[in-house]
């Protein structure tokens, strides 16, 4: 009986031995903090599985605005952020918080509006211009006013078209959300926004909303990774979270990114400079 037992108890050691490492990469996780317009998308539901299934490092993602998700970083709660503004990814590398930017991807913002267009501005391709437009005849606009790459984005464009906007205007709504609710916002107010392509090309609720103008320059939307600094946050999993930014800019992974689709249209293009 003793000797039945040692041999049971032998045997549970050698299967614990050869499963423990599996059980190991199993284990291994990321922290991702990023925007709501990769995760709204649909691109991370899309590409992350894969990413698992190649490395075992499952990725965990707190979708907020940029400013959150750079904030997130700078506290240490992130090993890796995945956003969309570059001056403000330039200084979260110039405050140490990251060493090294590598930019992944871009799509393009859009300006949404209603088919009835009560600015006039549909069919431009300047962004300002048709801002100026929907100041005049103070038509309703939504805005994240969450701080978010898109947030910056508009505000950079209302500052171009030399208008001060803000919560005290009537037609001018900030709803501190993400780019989704936004946009139901928008919807349901049959107001203007500004979204990035990928959200809008995904977004169901979309009422009698319609891209009015698109295709200027300015509206150009490039996406950038960075691992947060280890040296100041001995917590953060280097090995793990580089091995998710290699992926991102390897040919494999640019090819995943581009082989995202809905209805045969492509919603981030890859333009990784590895």
């Amino acid at each position: 009986m003793k000797k039945m037992i040692s041999k049971l108890f032998f045997t549970a050691l050698i299967a614990l031995s050869i499963n423990a490492p599996q059980a190991l990469a199993q284990n291994k996780s990321i922290v991702v903090s990023s925007t709501t317009s990769t995760e709204q998308s649909g691109l991370f539901n899309f590409m992350l599985p894969i990413f698992k299934m190649k490395t075992g490092i499952e990725v965990k993602v707190v979708a907020v605005g940029t400013g959150q998700a750079l904030d997130i970083g700078r506290r240490g709660d992130a090993d890796v952020v995945f956003v969309h503004d570059k001056p403000a990814e330039e200084k979260f590398v110039e405050e140490g918080f990251s060493t090294k930017r590598y930019e992944v991807m871009y799509n393009d913002f859009v300006l949404i509006g209603p088919k009835s267009d009560p600015a006039k501005v549909a069919g431009g391709k300047d962004i300002q211009a048709a801002l100026q437009k929907i100041a005049a005849a103070q038509a309703p606009f939504v805005s994240r006013g969450d701080k978010s790459g898109t947030h910056a984005a508009e505000l950079r464009y209302w500052k171009g078209a030399g208008i001060a906007v803000s919560p005290s205007q009537t037609w001018y709504k900030e709803t501190g959300s993400g780019m989704g609710p936004a946009l139901n916002t928008a919807s349901a107010m049959n107001g203007y926004i500004l979204a990035d392509r990928g959200t809008w090309l995904s977004f169901k609720n979309r009422g009698d909303l319609i891209i009015v103008v698109q295709g200027d320059p300015k509206m150009f939307n490039q996406y950038g990774v960075m691992l947060v600094n280890p040296a100041k946050f001995p917590h953060v999993k280097k090995a793990e979270g580089q091995a998710f930014i290699d992926w991102l800019i390897s040919k494999d992974g640019q090819n995943v990114i581009a082989s995202y689709k809905i209805d045969s249209e492509q919603l981030f293009f890859p333009n990784a400079k590895n």
